[in-house]
């Protein structure tokens, strides 16, 4: 079902089994909305019991919660099932009573602290004894089950905020968003905090609820950016590490996916730390302003007396001024001067130095290295500067997930292989004219044999489905030329439908599919696309509702024109002989004439191997061309990789121009 549904899941349809979902803002769409995916079932040959459908309903149950356009709660059956469950006498009815209430946890604000005795029950070490503490823990969580809040549904278009809260024992969240009218939850997630094996500090405790928190929300937060208001005080703490563990750099690196704001605020929500750490085996998605006082001056002190080079700068400094005219001291700062304005010399010091860089790259846009090294050069100095300012800015993972690339891209080209014959390798597509003809009609089918360069157009309807296109094909090509033996395509759902699919493959035609954004895979269709185009521009009216009728007489005008990559003409090769056209009617003494008996075999087998190497020829310089803006791929198996966002299916209300270029790694 997902598969069938996959280009309009989440857009207007969920699906969770067998049970489709379909929700639309007016009712004028959900009727299309509905039609589309009545179609799409029709196309894959499902049935519908019509008894157990709903339609056009402003409310709506779905897997035991109750729907509408603003709001989301649990079932009444299911609370009144969880009011009524009675004290549990086995492990296994405790087992079921926390299944349905763990269901709608959602819901209830610090579910795992209230839950928190009944799990206990739960441990293999512990003997199952029933008293007052647990029953009323059962109570309480009841009570906080049938007293639930009604959420929010998620609105897509308002910014979402996240409120965290850790202890030494679970993590308390909440996800909100603003409508107008306050804040209101969206959800509630509690968990219980792991062992100390996992954990051992405070601090640690701390990202993993945070890195936890964004994993079990991913998918209303990916992507776009939020607020995270919580008491954590790790961001400064993981800011001023030298090293981390790989645990907390694949944590830090989890959470650095996410685009969100860090912000200390009073009062409605706790005050809150600086943002995550600008180091330099961690950028954080988003950087605030990093305060260069008291602190960080004590640091670069202490840190001289690291430094071989400033340390020798600062006791000559100190002791003989004159012995260094270029530089300069106050407080205990080390300068060097220029003829603009002083630079301050940072040691030798892998967090100070990162902690500047992030300064002069993260809060001032992003830059290139360049500019970022001109921010530098205005107010610190350093030896080998410029190369870390390189690698900074090159390991930039901001940098990376939204910054196009400007170098050409990765994998050389590799065409299909040549066909031997005619008929045994088609390409086949769909060209839209955006207009509908007096028929009716406004999409063109395109079927070129790959070795001929032989082109059928098919006119059809704007809302062809696969059964369609399967008819047509039958009656416009293989009627004709036979079935080929392979068939490339683009990923149009009627190529990729089971019928189509079933089909051929019980004719033994092989399918091929061109790569996502990759249209040069199918790259002939591609083209003749760009010249029917062409030339149904020179025959229509103004009107363009008679194109359609003029497709034979372009068919004709291209199969009778000598193609550049075989030097022949589609028909000459296709038919095996070099149909008489109307202008030469009048030069009768050159009409061309078959050779007679054996002759035409043997002339026919030296004709199709020169086009073989005709096609060999020209296939060759398009290699040539095209990798000329290409490199090879450097990737191998087991490489984490940049995702572009264009592979990922457009999302509602959401600007892709705004979004990041690439997902991952």
């Amino acid at each position: 079902m997902n598969d069938l549904f996959r280009p309009w899941l989440d857009k207007f349809v969920v699906v969770y089994l067998d049970g489709i979902l379909v929700f639309s803002r007016t009712l004028e769409e959900h009727q299309g909305h509905l039609r589309q995916v009545l179609e799409k079932l029709r196309e894959a040959n499902f049935k519908i019991n019509a008894k157990k459908c709903e339609w056009a309903k402003t409310q709506v149950l779905y897997l035991g919660h109750v729907l509408d356009g603003d709001n989301i709660k649990p079932e009444d059956s299911k609370i009144a099932a969880i009011r009524d469950w009675p004290t549990p006498r086995t492990l296994t009815e405790l087992r079921s009573f926390l299944g349905l209430a763990n269901y709608y946890r959602k819901f209830v604000r610090n579910f795992s602290t209230i839950a928190v005795p009944l799990r206990r029950l739960l441990r293999k070490e512990t003997i199952w004894k029933w008293d007052k503490d647990f029953m009323s823990a059962m109570k309480k969580l009841k009570q906080a089950l049938i007293g639930y809040p009604v959420l929010k549904v998620d609105d897509l278009s308002l910014p979402f905020v996240v409120t965290t809260d850790a202890s030494q024992y679970v993590i308390r969240v909440v996800l909100q968003q603003d409508d107008g009218h306050g804040y209101r939850p969206v959800e509630f997630m509690s968990a219980r905090m792991p062992l100390e094996k996992v954990a051992t500090s405070t601090y640690e405790r701390e990202l993993y609820a945070l890195r936890q928190t964004l994993e079990h929300w991913k998918h209303f937060l990916l992507g776009r950016h939020f607020k995270v208001y919580s008491d954590h005080e790790t961001p400064r703490w993981l800011k001023t590490q030298a090293k981390m563990t790989p645990k907390l750099t694949r944590w830090a690196a989890e959470i650095d996916q996410y685009d969100f704001e860090l912000k200390p605020v009073k009062g409605k929500y706790n005050v809150v730390a600086d943002a995550l750490s600008r180091r330099v085996d961690y950028f954080g998605a988003i950087v605030h302003y990093l305060d260069v006082g008291k602190d960080l001056q004590q640091k670069i002190r202490k840190a001289y007396a690291q430094d071989p080079i400033y340390s020798d700068h600062l006791k000559r400094v100190k002791g003989a001024p004159e012995t260094e005219p270029n530089y300069r001291t106050t407080e205990g700062l080390l300068f060097e001067k220029t003829d603009v304005f002083d630079r301050l010399c940072i040691p030798s010091s892998e967090e100070i130095r990162s902690l500047i860089l992030g300064e002069c790259h993260d809060t001032e846009g992003h830059f290139g290295w360049q500019k970022t090294l001109a921010n530098l050069m205005r107010a610190y100095t350093w030896p080998g500067m410029k190369n870390d300012c390189v690698e900074y800015v090159r390991s930039c993972k901001v940098c990376q997930r939204n910054k196009t690339r400007t170098r050409a891209p990765q994998s050389l080209l590799r065409p299909l292989p040549i066909p031997d014959q005619p008929g045994d390798s088609v390409s086949i597509d769909f060209m839209d004219t955006q207009v509908k003809s007096r028929h009716g009609k406004s999409q063109v089918m395109v079927i070129v044999d790959r070795f001929s360069k032989y082109a059928v157009f098919v006119p059809l309807p704007s809302e062809a489905h696969t059964n369609l296109v399967i008819q047509n094909f039958f009656d416009c090509w293989v009627s004709e030329n036979g079935i080929p033996l392979s068939i490339v395509s683009d990923r149009d759902s009627r190529f990729t439908s089971q019928n189509w699919q079933e089909l051929m493959g019980v004719y033994g035609s092989k399918l091929l599919t061109s790569s996502g954004r990759h249209p040069e895979t199918n790259g002939q269709t591609e083209q003749m696309n760009k010249i029917l185009q062409q030339i149904l521009r020179m025959y229509i009216r103004p009107d363009q509702i008679s194109w359609d009728e003029m497709l034979l007489k372009v068919a004709s005008a291209y199969n009778n024109s000598v193609h550049l990559s075989t030097c022949r003409t589609p028909n000459e090769l296709h038919k095996s002989f070099r149909p008489r056209r109307l202008f030469e009617g009048l030069n009768r003494d050159q009409i061309h004439r078959l050779p007679p008996g054996t002759k035409f075999v043997v002339q026919h087998e030296k004709e199709l191997a020169t086009v073989v190497e005709n096609l060999r020829k020209a296939q060759h310089r398009m290699i040539e061309q095209a990798n000329k803006h290409r490199r090879p791929s450097q990737f191998q198996v087991g490489d984490l990789v940049w995702v572009s966002s264009k592979e990922f299916a457009p999302e509602e209300n959401i600007s892709q121009k705004l979004l990041p270029t690439y997902r991952g790694p």
